[in-house]
C-alpha cells in the first residue's frame, strides 16, 4: 500500500469498526450469539442511524487531525477539548458517548492542566480510552527510537490515561501498528513483540508486576485461547486482548470486526480497535463498500487521510 493508503486503511478500518459495533453497545455475549451482527445497522443502543461512530473514531480523528500539524500536546488537548464541547468531528453533530476518566481528563484540559498530566494514574483508572483512539500515533513515531516511541506514546495517552498500564497497552498496539506498516505477516509480528515489548520494557524499568500483567500476550499465544477466555469489557487490558484475539483467529477485515463486535459488551470500541489494525494488515480495498457507503462523514475522513499524507509526504 502507498502511504496515502495506509492511512486511509487505519482511519476507516477504526470508524467502519465503531459503527458497526455502536448499535449494540452493552449487549452480552449471549445476547449476541443468538442475534448476531452481520453487517451495518442502526439505532439500538445509542439510537443513532447505520453508520455512526462514537466518541472511539471522533477522539481518533482529532489527534489524526493534530498530527496534520507539529507534533503538539496542547493542540491534541485542545482538539479533545472542541470534541467534547463543540461537537467537533462527531459523527451527526452530537456527543452521545463519552468515557468518565476522559470526562474528568477533558474537563481538567479544560480548566488548563498540562496536557501530559490531565490523565489519571490511579490503578483504577485503566479504562480503555487512550488505547481507542491512539492507532494515528504510529505514522509520527514509526522511524523513531524505541525510547521515543515509548516516551511520545506515554504523553499522548496521558492526556486522558496516565497509568503505566494504559500507556504499556498503547505501546504494545502502535507496535503491533508500525510492523504492519511494513509486513502483512501477523504470527511473525506477534512474535517478534514478545521478545521485543518484553526487552523494551524491561529497558524502560517498567514494574515487572506491571508487565506482568501482558504475560497472555508476551508469553503465550493468545490466539490459542478459547472465546470464553476473552473478555470484552471497557478494561484496558481487557480490549488490548480482545483485539489481539480477533485480528489472529480471523482472516479478513470484516471477520475481524464482527468477530469484535460479536464479543459483546464494549462492542464499538473493541471493533474500533481491532478495526484500526484490521485495516492496515487486509487494506482500504478489503472493507466491504457496501459498509463505507453506509458511513457516517466518509469524504471528511477520506480528505483527513489526504492531508496527513500531504504532511507526511
Amino acid at each position: 500500500m502507498t502511504r496515502k493508503e495506509l492511512y486511509k486503511s487505519l482511519l476507516f478500518g477504526v470508524a467502519v469498526g465503531d459503527a458497526l459495533g455502536v448499535p449494540v453497545e452493552f449487549k452480552s455475549r449471549q445476547y449476541l450469539k443468538d442475534n448476531p451482527v452481520t453487517g451495518m445497522i442502526g439505532y439500538g443502543s445509542h439510537n443513532q442511524p447505520p453508520g455512526t461512530w462514537s466518541d472511539d473514531s471522533s477522539m481518533t480523528f482529532c489527534l489524526a487531525e493534530a498530527l496534520t500539524q507539529n507534533f503538539d500536546l496542547n493542540i491534541i488537548g485542545q482538539n479533545f477539548i472542541k470534541w467534547f464541547f463543540n461537537n467537533y468531528w462527531t459523527a451527526t453533530g452530537i456527543v452521545f458517548d463519552a468515557g468518565m476518566a476522559t470526562t474528568v481528563a477533558i474537563l481538567k484540559l479544560y480548566r488548563g492542566e498540562r496536557p501530559d498530566l490531565a490523565g489519571g494514574i490511579d490503578e483504577s483508572s485503566n479504562g480503555n480510552g487512550s488505547l481507542m483512539r491512539i492507532s494515528p500515533l504510529v505514522f509520527y513515531i514509526a522511524q523513531k527510537p524505541a525510547v521515543e516511541r515509548f516516551e511520545i506514546t506515554r504523553q499522548v495517552s496521558s492526556i486522558t490515561h496516565g497509568h503505566i498500564r494504559s500507556v504499556v497497552a498503547c505501546f504494545y498496539y502502535l507496535e503491533f501498528a508500525r510492523q504492519l506498516l511494513t509486513s502483512k505477516d501477523k504470527y511473525q509480528i506477534y512474535s517478534n513483540l514478545q521478545t521485543e515489548v518484553t526487552d523494551y520494557l524491561l529497558a524502560f524499568s517498567v514494574n515487572p508486576a506491571e508487565t506482568a500483567f501482558f504475560d497472555r500476550l508476551l508469553k503465550g499465544n493468545i490466539f490459542d485461547l478459547p472465546e470464553d477466555s476473552i473478555s470484552s469489557t471497557g478494561y484496558v487490558l481487557h480490549t488490548l486482548e480482545a483485539v489481539i484475539w480477533c485480528l489472529m483467529t480471523t482472516d479478513s477485515y470484516s471477520d475481524a470486526v464482527l468477530r469484535a463486535v460479536n464479543l459483546g459488551d464494549d462492542t464499538d470500541t473493541t471493533a474500533a480497535v481491532t478495526g484500526g489494525l484490521a485495516g492496515l494488515l487486509y487494506g482500504y480495498d478489503c472493507i466491504p463498500a457496501e459498509w463505507i457507503k453506509t458511513l457516517a462523514r466518509k469524504d471528511d475522513i477520506e480528505e483527513l487521510a489526504e492531508r496527513l499524507n500531504t504532511r507526511n509526504s
